[in-house]
C-alpha cells in the first residue's frame, strides 16, 4: 500500500497545505493543475519537490473552479469535461518533463471526484479521457464496495485503476464520503488513526454507523490541507511502512 497526499494548492500569494512536510513522508502526490489551485511557479516547486524526495507524481485535475477550490459541480458536456481534463493533464506533464520527471497516474479533485464516483456517465467521461491520452495513464478513484463494477468499465477502455481510502474522512454505509458540511466528515486525530490501523490491516472501513466495509486499497490518501492529517504523517507512514528505516 502507497501513501498520497493532494500537494500543490497554494495560488499566487495565497499558502495552502503543508506541501513540504507532506511531501517528505508519501509515496504519492497528486498535483494541483491550476483549475482549482496551482499557478505555474506553484506547480514547478511542488514538482522539485517530489523530485528532491523521489515521489511519483499524478495529476489532481478538477472542474475550472478557481474561486471555489474545485468543490463546487458543474455542468459540463462530455466533450467539455474531456478537453478540461486534457489541458490539466498536458500542463503538469508539459512542465514535469522540464524536471525529467514523469506523471504515472491521475486523480480527480474534489467535485469532479465525488461526482465521478456517484455518477456513471461522469466516470466513463473520466475513464475515457485517461485512456485517449497519448500516455499510458493509471486512474486513481475511490475503493467502495462496487469496485469490481469500476474494474470493469474500466477494463472496457483500457485503462489501470489504483484504488484509494481516506484515512482522515468519515465513510457512508455506502462506501463514499461523507459530505464536508457534515458533523464528523472530517476525523479527528484519535479516530484517523484507528481508521488507519484499520485500513492497514483487514484493509476495511468502519462507517459513521458502524458498518465494516472491505474491498481492495492500493494507496491511503491524507489531505495536504488537513494540519492535523498532516502532523501525523510520520506516524501514518510507519503504519503503511512498517519495514521503513
Amino acid at each position: 500500500m502507497k501513501l498520497n497526499c493532494d500537494l500543490g494548492e497554494s495560488f499566487g500569494h495565497w499558502t495552502k497545505g503543508l506541501d513540504e512536510q507532506a511531501m517528505a513522508q508519501i509515496d504519492q502526490a497528486n498535483i494541483a493543475c491550476g483549475f482549482h489551485a496551482g499557478d505555474p511557479i506553484v506547480l514547478a516547486n511542488t514538482l522539485r519537490l517530489a523530485k528532491q524526495y523521489n515521489v511519483e507524481v499524478g495529476a489532481h485535475p478538477s472542474y475550472p473552479d478557481l474561486a471555489g477550490f474545485g468543490r463546487r459541480s458543474m455542468a459540463l458536456s462530455a466533450n467539455e469535461l474531456r478537453q478540461t481534463l486534457h489541458y490539466q493533464i498536458a500542463a503538469i506533464i508539459g512542465m514535469a518533463s522540464v524536471q525529467d520527471l514523469t506523471v504515472s497516474y491521475v486523480k480527480p479533485h474534489g467535485a469532479l471526484y465525488n461526482d465521478m464516483m456517484k455518477d456513471r456517465d461522469i466516470r466513463a467521461t473520466v475513464m475515457r479521457a485517461v485512456a485517449d491520452y497519448p500516455q499510458p495513464l493509471a486512474l486513481m478513484l475511490q475503493g467502495t464496495p462496487n469496485f469490481e463494477d469500476h474494474q470493469q468499465q474500466a477494463r472496457e477502455v483500457g485503462v489501470e485503476l489504483l484504488f484509494e481510502a481516506f484515512a482522515d474522512r468519515c465513510y457512508g454505509d455506502d462506501g463514499l464520503l461523507l459530505n464536508r458540511q457534515q458533523p464528523g466528515a472530517v476525523l479527528d486525530e484519535s479516530a484517523m488513526l484507528k481508521q488507519v490501523d484499520g485500513i492497514v490491516a483487514r484493509q476495511e472501513i468502519i462507517t459513521q454507523n458502524q458498518q465494516r466495509l472491505c474491498f481492495p486499497i492500493d494507496s491511503l490518501c491524507v489531505h495536504g490541507d488537513n494540519p492535523t492529517g498532516v502532523a501525523q504523517l510520520t506516524r501514518i507512514r510507519q503504519v503503511v511502512h512498517p519495514n521503513d528505516h
